[in-house]
């Protein structure tokens, strides 16, 4: 049973916005894999080039062995962080939101939004707000802002109160 009392239509799109959300946190850690990846690689992340970052991994090798241990490190515990907080937002969307649980819907709107206004900000005033490094994330939080517009309206009655 629903934590709301909803009709068909609100079902549905309850069940089509967690969907969404769902996607969007799986995305993130589709994101995170290849941010994993990549540091395994071509130790620069996903969408960074030498136009954002004069030195790649063997410059930085070079100068600082333990420098370039530091950067990986951070590159492997950052896409941690990224793939736990895809998989919550999934989790929570799927499991919570798709049922009408209103603080499942709170839980993971506030944790998509406090990761993204954590973590984008400090990517433009370095140049390193690039399509490719940014745009999936971008795709993502379209995909979940769909999402979370869609199960919203599915929380709400049809004169538009809460249920």
């Amino acid at each position: 049973m629903p934590a709301i009392q909803t009709t068909s239509a609100q079902q549905f799109r309850l069940r089509v916005g967690a969907a969404l959300m769902a996607l969007a946190g799986l995305a993130f850690v589709g994101y995170a894999a290849a941010f994993l990846a990549l540091n395994f690689s071509a130790f620069l992340e996903l969408g960074i080039g030498p136009e954002e970052v004069d030195k790649g991994r063997a410059e930085v090798q070079a100068f600082s062995p333990r420098l370039y241990h530091y950067i990986s490190h951070l590159h492997i515990a950052l896409s941690g962080f990224i793939a736990a907080t895809g998989l919550a937002i999934a989790a929570m969307s799927w499991f919570g939101v798709r049922r009408g649980e209103r603080w499942a819907f709170a839980a993971t709107v506030t944790v998509t939004a406090v990761s993204l206004a954590i973590s984008v900000p400090a990517h433009y005033p370095w140049g390193l707000a690039t399509l490719g490094h940014l745009g999936p994330v971008y795709l993502a939080v379209l995909i979940f802002l769909a999402g979370a517009a869609t199960t919203y309206s599915g929380m709400r009655g049809p004169s538009g109160e809460s249920s």
